[in-house]
């Protein structure tokens, strides 16, 4: 007989007093054997169960990716309390309507998590604990009055338990299991194990999110220098903008990027975007006076929890987005801009980490355009300086002795004798003229040039030829002859200017050449001419727009003749206009 002294009776639970012995004596040896063995059972179980908890606090704690870390303990907490499901949801930022902002399970497979259809966001029993995070037991949620039940196709789940994670004094989320495996419920020894894991969960969640914030600090330090790079090493300005929006939307890991620009009048344009949708926002205008438009003027950033909602929103298009994030361009007391990050509805709303980097990030990319502009304009001062010296060059030396030229050959077509000399020598004397009227039509060109050339008609004109480059493939040749500026009104210059306009776009588009010549000679009226070498007018062809062009001409009281060029190639368009 084991009596209350035992050591083995000790082990297995009794009491230690002699309170059960007579329960004992009535007992049969076969009874007592069994209570024996069930008590050493019990107390083998709590060892494994705590041998396993040790190790799942080690295993949480060995990995610093912090969605594989997440994932583990969930795979820990359901090995431990022999559950068929489990689950955390992590919860989103701090408010009156927080919510589950992700999910991971295990348990399901893939195909049944898609059957299942979106991820819960916290509320019925879920929500539970996110209201009051305690832990919480239950032998049957179906029956409790927070469950709104389960959609179609998710799996049949009744015992229940749950236990809030806390980072500190923040509740990061919540550990789900469900359907204990060979009993109706959760023990409360359950309970026990799954709070313990939860607290040794808190530190390893930590751990991976202090590392995942470092990683993304690197990568947008990272991300700064490598924009200061691009900008300094880059010409176009629009490109480095692109750049800008582009790698911010990349650290960001977010779905769309755009670049507000300011405008005259206080209102910002919508200059660069990227990502999803880019077509439908670009080009479009914040107006003066509105909550975006004033806190870019104020040089303040501004997050929206969900663009499809908030009012503050103007534009429809932002609507079909959901967390969005705006950070003024501004370097010192100088706002360029605004640059914009957003991600879709539902996503995870960016964090006061991420927000904070991408304001650095921001003001980094502001100072880096400020600096690329002023190595553009050095550029661009060098290149104008070289520009007015060979500009005096030709016209002290070339075009002086082209004209030197021409009157020595004009006195001596005087002096010669033969018809066909003086013919051939007058001949050369036009040409000469021809290449002095180039010479300085390319000397103005020089030294002004079309994006700074002024109002006139001279610079408008190099201006829409400069323009037409793009389309061509090649810069047209401009000549100009007479008293361009003064004697051109201004309704003649808009029609021909847009005549021209009309012209350059057809030979990009039909003609495959590979040289245009543009020449306006005012003296009786103003002659605007445009030759190509291209494969010519086709017969039978469109001709909307050669009819725009001579209703242009015709409703100034001019004429529009087309047809091809001087040796019987190409197309020429002559344009004329009274003065």
């Amino acid at each position: 007989m084991l009596d209350a002294s035992d050591p083995g009776r000790a082990q297995a639970g009794t009491p230690g007093d002699a309170s059960r012995l007579p329960e004992l004596a009535a007992l049969g040896l076969d009874d007592l054997v069994a209570e024996v063995v069930e008590r050493l059972q019990s107390a083998a179980a709590t060892g494994d169960k705590l041998q396993g908890l040790l190790e799942a606090v080690v295993s949480v704690g060995a990995d610093l990716d912090l969605h594989a870390t997440l994932h583990r303990i969930v795979e820990e907490a359901v090995d431990l309390v022999d559950a068929r499901y489990g689950a955390i949801g992590v919860l989103g930022p701090e408010g009156a309507d927080r919510h589950l902002v992700d999910f991971i399970t295990v348990g399901l497979d893939e195909e049944q998590a898609a059957r299942i259809g979106d991820l819960p966001h916290g509320r019925g029993i879920l929500g539970l604990l996110i209201d009051d995070p305690e832990p919480l037991k239950l032998d049957d949620l179906t029956l409790h009055p927070a469950s709104y039940g389960f959609p179609a196709d998710h799996p049949p789940m009744h015992s229940f338990l749950g236990v809030p994670i806390r980072l500190r004094d923040e509740v990061f989320g919540n550990l789900y299991l469900t359907e204990k495996r060979g009993r109706p419920g959760f023990t409360t020894e359950d309970k026990q194990v799954v709070r313990a894991l939860a607290a040794a969960a808190g530190v390893a969640i930590e751990n991976a999110r202090l590392y995942a914030q470092a990683r993304e600090r690197e990568e947008w330090i990272q991300g700064s220098m490598d924009i200061t790079t691009t900008l300094l090493s880059t010409e176009d300005p629009d490109e480095a903008l692109q750049v800008v929006a582009k790698r911010a939307r990349a650290l960001a890991e977010a779905d769309f990027a755009a670049i507000y620009l300011p405008q005259p009048g206080g209102s910002y344009l919508v200059e660069i975007t990227d990502g999803e949708d880019k077509s439908s926002l670009g080009g479009t205008v914040i107006p003066q006076g509105s909550p975006l438009a004033l806190a870019i003027d104020a040089g303040h950033s501004m997050f929206i929890a969900d663009m499809s909602t908030d009012p503050r929103v103007m534009l429809e298009q932002s609507r079909a987005f959901g967390p969005g994030l705006f950070v003024p361009l501004a370097a010192g007391d100088r706002v360029l801009g605004a640059l914009e990050l957003d991600r879709s509805i539902g996503a995870v709303p960016f964090t006061d980490t991420e927000q904070a980097m991408f304001q650095a990030f921001a003001g980094q990319a502001a100072i880096a355009l400020m600096l690329a502009g002023a190595q553009r304009d050095r550029s661009r001062l060098a290149v104008y300086e070289d520009r007015d010296r060979i500009a005096r060059d030709l016209h002290d030396l070339v075009v002086q002795r082209l004209f030197a030229t021409g009157m020595m050959l004009q006195g001596a077509a005087r002096l010669a004798q033969v018809p066909e000399v003086i013919r051939r020598v007058n001949q050369a004397v036009d040409e000469l003229d021809a290449t002095i009227r180039e010479v300085r039509s390319t000397i103005f060109a020089l030294q002004q040039g079309p994006e700074d050339a002024g109002p006139g008609v001279r610079a408008r004109l190099l201006r829409e030829a400069s323009s037409a480059s793009t389309t061509l493939g090649y810069e047209p040749s401009v000549t100009f002859v007479g008293p361009v500026d003064s004697r051109i009104p201004e309704e003649v210059a808009d029609n021909m200017l847009a005549a021209l306009r009309e012209s350059l776009s057809n030979t990009a588009r039909h003609a495959e050449a590979t040289r245009v010549e543009v020449a306006l000679v005012v003296e009786d009226d103003a002659a605007l001419t445009v030759t190509d070498n291209g494969k010519g007018i086709p017969e039978g062809g469109r001709r909307s727009g050669l009819d725009n062009m001579r209703r242009r001409a015709e409703g100034l009281g001019g004429s529009m003749e087309y047809g091809p060029g001087p040796s019987g190639k190409g197309a020429r368009i002559v344009w004329r206009a009274p003065v």
